[in-house]
């Protein structure tokens, strides 16, 4: 079987599209990238949409934090405690297992306890505690002068915010930010080591990796192969982050810019 054959065959297998089994001998070179490339749709589908969702509801837990109401402000603190108090591997385990207990009691949550969905809220949670912090941090960071001239021109409530607040706070945490959605799409590696089955073996790209290097016993082949995937991928959001940070500091000097830089991170 050719290279071509084999992209052919496998490209779109961890979506089900392809070949139904996996390989079970030869293992060449061709195999390992192409499946593992495969398993990379399902981490980038878990980490974009967990970001995008996870976006919204950190900006609102910010804001619950920063509240001068009692409740909200208690609420929105302990859940940012939690998620980032407890490791998310827990997170996932304790999740799937809530899931499989409420699958006897109604259909509803027959898809909970599969990847696409049960792992993917737990990653929205976790990120939107993570980036709740990061915003509320840059939200008390917000220049007071700023808050004082948009009062001074009669702004006040959601035109303040909109003109003002957001668009500042946005570009205060947006380097930490970029950070935190690294380590998102890192963490989807855990998703199928973590309690959510693999239907049909189709898992993501640590998934393919591991099957490699159990079944070949040489791991310094397929998981070499899984970082080089991930760096291009982190490559690719610095990149996009990049253009948002530009487009978020355009109306300042170009010396006064925030700039972003690659480093390595080595804490979360």
């Amino acid at each position: 079987m050719s290279c071509w054959e084999t992209i052919a065959d496998y490209g779109l297998r961890s979506i089900g599209i392809g070949e139904r089994m996996l390989p079970r001998e030869g293992f060449t070179l061709c195999q390992q990238f192409t499946l593992i490339g495969s398993g990379m749709i399902w981490n980038i589908y878990f980490g974009v949409v967990a970001l995008c969702a996870g976006f919204f509801l950190a900006t609102a837990v910010a804001l619950g934090k920063a509240s001068n109401n009692w409740l909200i402000q208690k609420t929105s603190a302990w859940f940012i405690f939690v998620f980032r108090g407890s490791p998310l591997f827990i997170q996932f385990f304790f999740a799937y297992f809530l899931f499989l207990t409420l699958k006897p009691v109604s259909p509803f949550f027959d898809p909970f306890t599969s990847a696409w969905l049960g792992a993917l809220i737990v990653l929205f949670l976790n990120t939107a505690a993570y980036s709740g912090e990061i915003f509320f941090g840059a939200l008390q960071s917000v220049p007071k002068g700023d808050i004082e001239a948009a009062d001074a021109y009669g702004m006040s409530g959601w035109s303040r915010f909109k003109r003002i607040t957001w668009p500042t706070m946005l570009r205060l945490a947006w380097p930490g930010y970029t950070n935190e959605a690294i380590f998102l799409f890192h963490a989807t590696t855990l998703v199928y080591f973590s309690g959510f089955p693999a239907w049909q073996q189709r898992g993501d790209a640590l998934y393919y990796a591991n099957f490699f290097a159990d079944k070949t016993f040489n791991p310094f082949i397929p998981y070499p192969i899984l970082a080089f995937y991930f760096i291009l991928l982190t490559l690719c959001i610095i990149g996009v982050f990049g253009l948002i940070n530009r487009r978020l500091n355009r109306h300042l000097p170009q010396d006064a810019r925030t700039k972003m830089k690659l480093k390595m991170n080595v804490i979360r």
